[in-house]
């Protein structure tokens, strides 16, 4: 029998939902296996630094199985999502985040959940690899982890014994893709028909919502995008946008690049198609109204713009999120 250890970090406000969740299923999936005389594949424990570790204000409580230093090996660990003060959340869980890094250096696999992945890249496993999280958290992350290639449009990330997931609910998907890998397609299929979980979903652009990457210190780059934000409808022309600025053109890139992520082009794409889906979920304007409304005039590259940040055509879109439109 493997063995699933389910972390419980020490920090008020983690999210208990992610680690009651995985509990639940890998639950159900051995109780599967046993129905079909099979032997579970896990023995499943949750375990952390703490005795206790509250949640909502005291509201619940977890009281962990084990110590992590109790548990000599794994195969599989769960970290789950985490509060929004990630810098004191890796503070505080530094013999949690060691102990994860000699599991993996000694045979066992890791999964973060959502933002558990701050977690998982305090450790170092994750220099040089893929990763996804939260995509509210992205900036945040990138800033802490540049070393990090993080994928933010992806629900799963799958890497050499190293699994990471997109945020909040997803990790539902994370949680089946992981039944699959270890049990079967049947058992994965089966959890999914009895939690009612969406299977094989891959993607979190649909949900993402695009509000401006200024966790930086480059006023410039700050001025620009304040610039871009205002003026999206217009034609915008980057080398007048350089000079107005007084910066060279390719520096001009650069620095963007250095701030933000995403080049002058890339930025103002996402600004347009943020404010064509506020449009699409919250008006009755068609799709050319709303593409000329943001600064389109070719049809084909807005919609192909559109399905590369979102995942969705504009009128799929609009049917998924327009109550109104859909009827």
């Amino acid at each position: 029998m493997k063995h699933l250890t389910i972390l419980v970090p020490n920090g008020e406000g983690n999210n208990l939902s992610s680690i009651v969740g995985p509990y639940k299923i890998f639950s159900r999936a051995n109780s599967l296996w046993k129905e079909r005389g099979k032997e579970a594949p896990f023995k499943i424990e949750l375990a952390g630094l703490s005795k206790e570790v509250c949640f909502y204000e005291g509201l619940f409580a977890v009281r962990p199985q084990k110590d992590i230093f109790e548990i000599a090996a794994t195969d599989l660990i769960l970290i789950p999502s985490l509060n929004h003060n990630y810098v004191e959340t890796v503070k505080c869980n530094q013999p949690l985040i060691d102990w994860v890094a000699d599991m993996f250096n000694g045979g066992a696999e890791v999964a973060s959940i959502c933002t558990g992945a701050f977690l998982l890249a305090a450790s170092g496993l994750l220099d040089g690899k893929t990763c996804s999280t939260h995509w509210a958290a992205a900036d945040s992350f990138s800033k802490m982890f540049p070393q990090v290639h993080l994928q933010i449009d992806q629900v799963i990330t799958d890497e050499k014994g190293i699994y990471t997931n997109g945020g909040a609910y997803s990790f539902l998907n994370l949680i089946i893709y992981l039944i699959e890998k270890y049990y079967d397609r049947e058992t994965a299929i089966l959890c999914a028909k009895i939690f009612q979980i969406e299977i094989d979903r891959n993607s979190q652009s649909t949900f993402s919502i695009f509000t401006g990457q200024k966790f930086h210190e480059d006023s410039v780059v700050k001025n620009v995008q304040v610039y871009i934000e205002d003026n999206y409808a217009e034609k915008i022309s980057f080398s007048d946008l350089s000079r107005k600025f007084a910066v060279g053109r390719r520096n001009f890139d650069r620095r963007f690049i250095k701030a933000t992520g995403n080049t002058p082009v890339e930025y103002l794409q996402r600004v347009r198609v943020e404010s064509a889906k506020k449009a699409l979920e919250t008006t009755p304007k068609n799709i050319h109204e709303v593409m000329y409304e943001v600064g389109y005039a070719d049809t084909k590259a807005f919609r192909e713009v559109f399905r590369k940040m979102t995942g969705l055509s504009p009128l799929d879109y609009k049917l998924k999120y327009n109550k109104q439109a859909a009827i």
